[in-house]
């Protein structure tokens, strides 16, 4: 749907990049390379993000660094908007809301990473989930969002643990 209201492939990229994670940062060449495409029309987008104020820059070496201006007064919207789009707002809430005792939803895998995805990875930490009614309300997700959905359920403590040794692995954090 974003798509036809954005035509431009590529600034649909750079959102999912820079407004579903607002930790994500990335330059020109990577940028490149990640979406497959030439750096001049990435260049163009990012001018028009960072002209508007929706992009912040430093310099790093020789290479430019963008990530998102979370305090910019669009942040939030978009950021919402890329959250409905990808459908992690109708997973989450539909799924803590019924499960128990979640203590956090995180996002894992390329979705995390600000790319987007046809599989979603989500981790849950808490105790006394009900793993059968996870897997039943999964399966509707799966079938209302058209993506597949892939989970792993811990306990805080012990995600904290495997978090630690995997440095480097991004993970986005579900708030309200």
């Amino acid at each position: 749907m974003i798509e036809s209201l954005i035509t431009s492939k590529t600034r649909v990229k750079l959102l999912l990049k820079f407004f579903l994670n607002s930790d994500s940062t990335s330059y020109l060449r990577n940028l490149a390379s990640e979406f497959g495409e030439s750096s001049n029309a990435i260049r163009v987008e990012l001018n028009r993000f960072e002209e508007a104020g929706l992009l912040k820059t430093n310099l790093s070496g020789n290479k430019k660094i963008y990530r998102a201006n979370t305090s910019h007064p669009l942040y939030s919207d978009l950021n919402n908007i890329i959250r409905k789009y990808t459908g992690l707002d109708h997973i989450i809430e539909k799924i803590v809301k019924k499960l128990g005792d979640v203590e956090k939803v995180y996002v894992s895998g390329d979705i995390a990473q600000g790319m987007d995805s046809k599989i979603i990875d989500l981790i849950f930490t808490g105790t006394n989930l009900d793993k059968i009614f996870l897997m039943d309300l999964i399966e509707k997700a799966e079938k209302l969002i058209g993506r597949k959905i892939r989970f792993i359920i811990y306990e805080e403590k012990e995600f904290e643990k495997i978090a630690k040794k995997m440095n480097g692995h991004r993970f986005l954090l579900w708030q309200r």
